[in-house]
């Protein structure tokens, strides 16, 4: 993955809700239901169904499992350091 990240394709992720509504919205694009994803990620529909809800304490690995299924990357953007 590159240093930096085209402006035009980030998605701020603020809270769950927001990272399983740009799942969900990945997934329909790409033509895929839930059962085809669970299938190419190794994981349970009902995971899926819960993940793009916005289920807080849907495990970290598992989403990055997802992530990885529907080709998107996941970066960080931390606030600037106070250098004093």
């Amino acid at each position: 993955m590159p240093d930096t990240v085209p402006t035009a394709n980030v998605v701020m992720i603020h809270d769950a809700r927001a990272l399983g509504q740009l799942i969900r919205r990945q997934r329909k694009q790409q033509g895929l239901n839930l059962e085809t994803l669970a299938g190419l990620c190794g994981l349970s529909i009902r995971f899926l169904s819960e993940l793009e809800n916005g289920r807080d304490s849907c495990g970290f690995g598992r989403i990055m499992m997802v992530l990885d299924a529907l080709g998107i990357d996941l970066a960080a953007c931390p606030a600037e350091l106070d250098e004093s």
